[in-house]
């Protein structure tokens, strides 16, 4: 057992004062008590907060950041950039691409985020053959969060077809294949590797109603659960109101719809993005106990619109936070997104907050944190027993906390600018960053801009 003391740390009911905190041999937080002593603990260094967790990552994307913000001869979109996202990863080589989950992991971390669910669909070589080691890119990123000390939940993606009503994949699209029976097979290949180690988890992810088949996805599902039967399944929806309307003329339903009447949608699932949903579809999510997976950045990034995250919250939904194409790896950004994008479409301020809890900065973190958590299937996401001993340390120095406490903290980290005001960073009981520093960054960063080299010559 190791003994933390923090004068402040983010607690489920807010914040507290004079924390102790015991964490145990396997890395789980075995007790909380506020207002206690300091004696035979060792001093965190800063106001401590939970964990964030990363519910949604394509880590490949995190080398095109920034790459494809020039005007084409037509309107951009999602579907444009999507275009060009093809091209760039038709060159992506297995070693390059855990390269970049490297750097990108080390980056989460150094900004507070301890767990990442990477939905990996980049399966095959660059002419859509399978490697001989079927989950060679799969294993790629197994060992890239093991490199940085980030916990992962590894969700390979089924991708089979091009549209709605099994559409043959592109040309551009045959890395991406794949059949049930391939994505259960990468799942056994990877447990096999991580060899139970508790910092990695496994589920599925059926890329999207447009990928996958309704038979396909019953198949999936079946045989998740024979192998695990309570791992996550995250699947993209009503990301793009041409998706929905491709939806509604293949079924007669709206992507949320469909998922609501067909699939045994509960709290296993994490529904990403869901950003064009009816008044009746929100509640429905939110009754379900599904997590939606929110991206503010990339969603703004793409044009993709705002989740109705006010009336989703008022009929009792849960959310988390990812990273998704990377154009930010700091939660404290996908936070600030979130409530200014519904402040921008309420015309009012300060609308994420709980009854109890007055500050939007503590309310959003304390609840991304516990949603993101549950999507990865992991025990995470809040300071209390029996949670992982995931802990973010803040920089008591740093300008934009001076004078600051309590709810002041978190938004100070929220709303003050956008800096990284992350000091320490623990994962499980282990420190994986301190003072602002981890261990492989250089070394990490060295490799990712030749890998960016290579890629982009």
């Amino acid at each position: 057992m190791t003994t933390y003391f923090a004068d402040e740390a983010l607690l489920p009911s807010g914040w507290a004062t004079r924390a102790r905190i015991d964490i145990d041999a396997r890395g789980d937080i075995a007790s909380v008590v506020a207002n206690a002593s300091e004696e035979g603990a060792e001093r965190l260094r800063g106001p401590v907060l939970p964990g964030m967790a990363n519910l949604h990552s394509h880590a490949f994307q995190r080398a095109m950041a920034g790459l494809a913000e020039v005007r084409g001869p037509d309107d951009d979109d999602f579907w444009t950039w999507r275009d060009w996202m093809y091209r760039f990863v038709l060159r992506l080589t297995p070693a390059q691409a855990e390269v970049i989950a490297r750097q990108l992991y080390i980056e989460m971390l150094c900004h507070g985020y301890t767990a990442v669910a990477e939905f990996h669909y980049v399966h095959n070589d660059s002419e859509g053959r399978p490697y001989a080691n079927r989950a060679e890119m799969l294993l790629r990123h197994l060992v890239a969060a093991r490199e940085a000390g980030i916990a992962v939940t590894l969700l390979p993606s089924l991708y089979a077809w091009s549209n709605f009503g099994a559409k043959p994949l592109h040309p551009r699209q045959q890395r991406f294949a794949s059949d049930p029976g391939a994505i259960l097979g990468m799942i056994e290949i990877a447990r096999a590797a991580a060899r139970e180690d508790p910092d990695v988890h496994f589920g599925v992810a059926p890329h999207s109603l447009r990928a996958v088949d309704t038979a396909q996805l019953d198949e999936l599902l079946a045989g998740l659960n024979a192998l695990e039967p309570e791992a996550p399944v995250h699947i993209h929806a009503a990301e793009q109101v041409k998706e929905v309307k491709h939806c509604v003329k293949w079924s007669g339903k709206r992507p949320i719809e469909w998922l609501l009447a067909r699939m045994p949608l509960d709290t296993r699932w994490c529904v990403v993005h869901a950003t064009h949903m009816t008044n009746p579809e929100t509640e429905g999510l939110a009754r379900s106990g599904a997590v939606a997976g929110l991206c503010p950045t990339t969603e703004a990034n793409l044009g993709d619109g705002i989740f109705p995250l006010l009336d989703y919250r008022a009929a009792g939904g849960r959310y988390g936070i990812g990273g998704d194409s990377h154009v930010s790896r700091n939660p404290a950004d996908e936070l600030r997104s979130l409530e200014y994008a519904q402040r921008l479409t309420a015309r009012r301020r300060i609308l994420v907050v709980r009854p109890d809890l007055h500050a939007a900065g503590t309310t959003l973190w304390l609840e991304a944190a516990a949603g993101g958590g549950w999507a990865l299937g992991r025990s995470m996401g809040a300071i209390e027993p029996g949670m992982r001993g995931d802990l973010v340390v803040l920089d008591p120095e740093h300008p934009n906390l001076a004078g600051r406490a309590g709810d002041g903290v978190t938004n100070a980290l929220i709303f003050g600018g956008g800096e990284n005001l992350v000091r320490d960073v623990m994962v499980g009981g282990r420190w994986q960053v301190r003072e602002g520093r981890h261990p492989g960054a250089a070394q990490a960063a060295l490799q990712y801009r030749q890998a960016i080299e290579e890629l982009l010559a």
